[in-house]
């Protein structure tokens, strides 16, 4: 607010002084450009390890990086997304099978690549980048729709996994003096559903926060990426409305009461609204976000956070910063009201 008077002010007594800022704006996104532009070497004498390598933004950062000519270790939940990618990709590039959830996994994991990039844990040469990219999204809905488990599936893949993972890779990490790129979401920023995926976001965005401060004693920089809406699974209608309906079907007869019969019918009607909602927000170009990934690991100079997509830069990122009741207007335009709040309102 100071700032905002001081501005105010100088723009009043100076009226050349926008042009000096305009100026100042100017040098400053010239010296980030530049700074931006550095990069690395020795791309094919480094290894990149990448979970959620299936679909969506793992696949395309694997074969985007295998490219670049990087030694990249991609894991994958199935066996018919790692043959799938392994078919894709040069010879260079290795998969394994890995479920994030299961501690033993993600300890065999470690031992292949600790073979792979030169030995055991305490003699090998070291990861050069982690990126965390497994991830799920439903069940999402209402809050009081959830159960205990329905959080738990999704903290257990988006945060408990991503640190189990990171914690097991750490040492390697260390001696590469490397990188970590955690996948977040704006949804880490700002809370649009119920369920267990903006809890785990936000999760997410503070662990890596500690992870950075505390890493870069020994040189391991840490990344944060905030995509926004992109068609990937996890933004899929058809899936989220069929997860609401399987939801619906075990809710207790007075929540079924509290939300009305027509509820789910109006979510199926609203189908239109975020058909809409995401025509203009998704894009179906995922290397905005793979671009990013590939920055975090190989510029010279990181950033600690990288918004994803047009809608992330231009309007989830700033809204995140206004009040919680602007937030809450643009939730309720693309989901329907509950029929008790409906008949509140008139008894009100």
């Amino acid at each position: 607010m100071i700032l905002l008077v001081v501005l105010r002010k100088s723009l009043f007594l100076h009226p050349h002084a926008c042009h000096l800022i305009f100026l100042l704006i100017a040098v400053a996104a010239i010296h980030r450009y530049i700074r931006d532009s550095y990069k690395v070497d020795g791309f094919r004498d480094k290894h990149v390890f990448i979970t959620g390598c299936d679909s969506g933004f793992g696949n395309l950062l694997a074969k985007q990086l295998d490219g670049k000519g990087f030694q990249v270790i991609a894991a994958c939940l199935t066996e018919k997304g790692a043959a799938d990618l392994t078919a894709a990709t040069s010879p260079r590039l290795k998969t394994l099978l890995l479920n994030v959830t299961d501690s033993e996994s993600i300890r065999k994991a470690v031992e292949f690549v600790s073979t792979e990039v030169g030995g055991e844990v305490r003699r090998a040469a070291g990861l050069w980048g982690l990126v965390n990219n497994a991830g799920r999204s439903i069940p999402i809905g209402p809050t009081d729709w959830m159960e205990m488990e329905d959080f738990t599936k999704v903290l257990d893949v988006n945060l408990i996994g991503l640190i189990d993972v990171t914690l097991q890779f750490i040492p390697l990490l260390k001696k590469a003096r490397g990188r970590v790129v955690n996948v977040a979401s704006i949804l880490g920023r700002l809370n649009l559903v119920g369920g267990g995926y903006c809890p785990s976001k936000w999760g997410v965005e503070a662990f890596s926060d500690s992870l950075r401060k505390d890493m870069s004693h020994f040189g391991v920089k840490v990344s944060i990426i905030e995509p926004g809406f992109f068609k990937t699974a996890v933004t899929s209608v058809d899936l989220i409305n069929a997860d609401m309906r399987r939801l619906w079907t075990r809710l207790p007869q007075h929540v079924k009461n509290a939300y009305g019969n027509t509820y789910l019918e109006d979510c199926r009607y609203n189908t239109k609204v975020q058909d809409f909602s995401m025509r203009m927000l998704c894009s179906a170009d995922l290397s905005q976000v793979t671009r990013c990934m590939e920055h975090a690991l190989t510029a010279r100079f990181p950033r600690t956070r990288y918004g994803a997509g047009w809608d992330a830069k231009l309007f989830w990122i700033p809204l995140s910063y206004l009040p919680s009741f602007v937030a809450d207007f643009v939730v309720k335009t693309l989901l329907p009201c509950p029929e008790e709040a409906k008949n509140n309102r008139k008894a009100s």
